[in-house]
């Protein structure tokens, strides 16, 4: 039970002056440890609150003006409580991603930025078993379970579109995506019977939106404040009972076909839950239930190496950044603003899925399909920086930069891949760029939608690099193809293309934003 002393609105502004006075001392004692590191925006403690706003409304513009003032070299921004130093040139980048974990520490970082102790869970991030199946059997059973993966997308989008006739109807764009996401997710998650259950849907949508929300408001707490913040501002618990209630029932059926027919029971489902039971059956319903729910936070809400797809102990919250439903929203809203790419893509689709079908290697060779998603994450993205690191103990880099233990560092990712020096019309949205490039230096591979490097971080990169980029890939190029040849699809009359929301380096699609849908007539 919570104090009356700690009960809104008293106990939240008591929060935000304890805060406050907090976060002066933090700053205060961390910033002279990093006096050769130039400042984008004021060091002052007042000017620096200012730029601390600023930077809050939009990270981007801060970031690009240090990009362009200190490119060769390292600079740091002030967030609420501490200073980060970002890298900009491909040195150190290369050096930040092959530092050794027990110096610069991606796990560690993500932990600090999202509050994962209170919001998924100490032992969600501290136990990584889920790793190595993520890595191992989810890729290599997309090929098997793809007519499983594209039934439930399509199925799903005409559920959720539920579309009369040939008349346009208004749509509402991301959560709509969301709720086809979650399907198909679960789908190779859970199977069939649960991923289509209304609550288990809505717990799922809901419990990430309040994974990713509770994460943010704590992460403005000092440490000494956050279980305080977590108990004012997150309901993780009750959405991990409602869950295991969801869950318990599967999850004892197969244990009780397992001991009685062994491991290779007839008709055993070939799905991440069964996976995560036969290498580790040792784990009750609570910890299986806390990282199936995970595991639908990235693909459903949020993941660039600042947060991941489908790894929750430091990989699993990645894709903050790039997650699947806020990727394919935005691509939506690009094709929308950007009409004429549609027949391109159609004919593309349609040629390849006339002589082989639909299938993880026909999905392979629609490149403009694969371009165009590429092109939509390397111009608008959905974070700002990437490669997130904390630094575990001091760290000098190869050049002689020095940061202190406890530092923070990031990429500037999205201004490296707006770098005219990397990237012909780096400001141009050229959705068939990638296509383009593949056949014309004989190295196509680099150029795939799922491949990283220092110029293209969006999956981050490395050992760190998300390991369900692959899953993710084969669903979001499934469902453009499948968009560009089912439905027609536009801006309402007279609208304008939706904006991109930004808070700190987040970059969101606006979640109010509605598209017109219709079945395709021509």
């Amino acid at each position: 039970m919570i104090s009356p002393l700690l009960e809104p609105p008293a106990g939240i502004f008591g929060c935000i002056v304890l805060a406050t006075a907090l976060i002066v001392v933090v700053k205060w004692s961390q910033s002279s440890k990093l006096d050769r590191i130039p400042t984008v925006g004021s060091s002052g403690w007042l000017g620096s609150w200012w730029a601390v706003l600023k930077y809050l409304i939009n990270a981007t513009d801060i970031l690009q003006e240090g990009y362009e003032k200190h490119k060769s070299a390292p600079f740091k921004v002030t967030e609420p409580y501490r200073w980060v130093v970002v890298l900009s040139n491909r040195e150190h980048v290369e050096e930040l991603r092959r530092a050794p974990d027990g110096a610069l520490s991606f796990k560690e970082a993500v932990h600090d930025q999202f509050s994962m102790e209170y919001t998924t869970g100490a032992k969600v991030h501290s136990n990584s078993y889920h790793i190595p199946i993520v890595r191992a059997q989810l890729t290599r059973n997309i090929e098997a379970l793809y007519p499983e993966i594209k039934d439930e997308m399509s199925t799903a989008f005409d559920d959720v579109l539920d579309l009369r006739g040939n008349e346009w109807k208004s749509v509402p764009a991301l959560s709509s995506v969301q709720k086809v996401v979650c399907r198909t997710s679960n789908r190779v998650f859970v199977g069939l019977s649960l991923c289509r259950d209304p609550d288990w849907m809505d717990l799922n949508i809901q419990y990430a939106f309040d994974i990713i929300k509770g994460g943010a408001i704590i992460g403005l707490f000092p440490k000494l404040l956050k279980p305080i913040a977590a108990r004012l501002f997150t309901s993780v618990s009750q959405s991990i009972q409602r869950g295991r209630k969801l869950l318990e029932p599967i999850i004892e059926e197969r244990r009780k076909y397992i001991n009685e027919y062994g491991k290779e029971w007839v008709d055993k489902p070939n799905d991440f839950i069964s996976w995560l039971m036969e290498e580790h059956p040792e784990l009750m319903i609570k910890p299986l239930t806390r990282t199936i729910l995970a595991l639908n936070v990235a693909a459903i809400h949020v993941g660039p190496d600042g947060v991941s797809l489908y790894t929750f102990d430091a990989e699993i919250f990645r894709l903050r950044g790039q997650t699947t439903s806020n990727t394919f929203t935005q691509a939506l809203f690009y094709l929308v603003a950007n009409p004429q790419y549609i027949q391109p893509l159609r004919e593309e689709v349609e040629g390849i899925v006339e002589k082989e079908g639909w299938s993880k290697v026909s999905l392979a060779k629609m490149r403009k399909v694969d371009s165009f998603l590429k092109e939509c994450q390397r111009f608008e993205g959905i974070s700002s920086t990437g490669l997130m690191r904390k630094a575990l103990k001091d760290y000098t880099f190869s050049d002689g930069t020095f940061v202190p233990k406890g530092t923070t560092l990031v990429a500037a990712m999205w201004s490296i891949q707006h770098d005219e020096a990397l990237y012909e019309n780096a400001h141009a949205f050229k959705p068939f760029r990638f296509a383009d490039l593949h056949g014309e230096d004989g190295e196509g591979v680099k150029y795939q939608f799922t491949s990283t490097s220092t110029d293209y971080l969006v999956f981050g990169h490395g050992r760190h690099a998300c390991p369900g980029r692959f899953f993710a890939a084969t669903e979001l190029k499934s469902m453009l193809a499948h968009i560009v040849v089912t439905y027609d699809v536009k801006l309402a009359d007279n609208a304008t293309p939706p904006r991109t929301l930004h808070f700190a380096t987040a970059l969101m699609p606006d979640p109010r934003a509605k598209l017109m849908f219709r079945r395709r007539v021509d």
